[in-house]
């Protein structure tokens, strides 16, 4: 907007973000000999030094943020350089697998919170609860008369919120512990007993849990085909197809 020179010599006063006592004298001294209007002009520079801190401010940022390793923020192979889909397991070009990218969460976490809101159990009955001085066993099993209880209800949350896992390893060792628990035990006649019921009313969660990480596991292991023929089995265990 002002002459050529005024502009390279705000742009070189500028480049370091900065803009010393003396640097804004030679520019208003330079600005005066072409007739800008000083007020004018410093309201221009300060919001020209604004401009050029932001930039500043934005580019370090974008530099010195930490690389992540979630799996979901992958975008090249680090094995090859190959660009990689979103929650691809191994790289399609080289075979690298992506072992040691962090899940979401493991396993480990939530049968911790599984067990913590078990404990709660004893906490969370009624003093004048008959049961309580039975221990949390018969509770549980008084509560499979009855339906799921408050603490039943908040293991299921538990699991249905639980993150999807991310990486092969993770994806397995889940389908391996959550299995079994996803399959309903019984039959006509026991079905319905205290112990079958309670482990029933758990097993169609912990299903659609399996469910979703084989949909998953289905699109990001279709490259690894030992891997998605032992997630197949696993599917076909609980009668996913």
């Amino acid at each position: 907007m002002y002459n050529e020179q005024l502009e390279k010599l705000i742009e070189m006063a500028l480049m370091d973000g900065e803009l010393t006592e003396k640097e804004k004298q030679i520019l208003f001294k330079k600005a005066e000999s072409f007739g800008v209007d000083l007020d004018e002009f410093e309201m221009v520079l300060e919001a020209k030094l604004y401009e050029k801190q932001q930039s500043m401010q934005q580019s370090t940022q974008a530099t010195a943020a930490p690389k992540s390793d979630k799996f979901g923020d992958v975008k090249k192979c680090p094995a090859c350089g190959a660009i990689v889909q979103s929650f691809q397991t191994k790289c399609a070009d080289c075979g690298h697998e992506f072992s040691n990218i962090e899940a979401n969460a493991s396993i480990d976490k939530l049968f911790k919170m599984l067990n913590d809101a078990e404990d709660m159990r004893k906490e969370d009955l009624d003093t004048s609860n008959p049961l309580k001085a039975m221990g949390s066993f018969y509770a549980k099993s008084f509560s499979g008369m009855t339906g799921p209880g408050k603490i039943d209800k908040k293991k299921m949350e538990i699991i249905s919120n639980f993150p999807i896992p991310t990486t092969k390893n993770d994806i397995l060792e889940f389908l391996s512990l959550a299995i079994p628990k996803a399959k309903q035990i019984g039959n006509f006649l026991t079905k319905n007993n205290l112990e079958n019921k309670a482990h029933n009313e758990f097993a169609q969660v912990w299903k659609t849990k399996c469910e979703q990480i084989i949909m998953k596991a289905k699109f990001s292991m279709r490259e690894d085909k030992k891997a998605l023929e032992e997630i197949l089995q696993y599917a076909n265990e609980i009668g996913i197809k």
